[in-house]
Formats: C-alpha cells, structure tokens, sequence
C-alpha cells in the first residue's frame, strides 16, 4: 500500500521522502560509531530509532 500512496503525496513531500531516505545511511553510521564510543541512554535510543525508519523505507512502509 506505501509503494501506491507515496505517488499519491504532493511533488514536494516526495521530494523531502527522498531526501530523508537517502541522508539516512550516514546518520546511521555516524550515530552507531557514537554510540559505540559514548554509549548513553539517548545514543541507544535515536540509534534504534534511525534504524526503525531505515527499516520502514526499505520495507516501503513509507
């Protein structure tokens, strides 16, 4: 159902979907080294977070 209702959304919400989509994989690996490094609570948490989403565009879920 994502893959039709993305087409479905205005030019410029496809756009920030794309742009989302493809800044994710450095921020990614920028958060894990992070939290590799300085592990906190909240390091933890956006890292899992960041991957949830990673997760959903590739699923296409959004």
């Amino acid at each position: 159902m994502a893959r039709f209702y993305r087409y479905r959304l205005p030019p410029w919400c496809q756009k920030w979907l794309i742009i989302i989509e493809r800044c994710l994989i450095p921020i990614i690996v920028v958060q894990v080294i992070r939290t590799l490094l300085f592990p906190t609570t909240l390091d933890v948490f956006l890292t899992g977070l960041f991957i949830g989403i990673y997760v959903a565009f590739y699923l296409k879920w959004i």
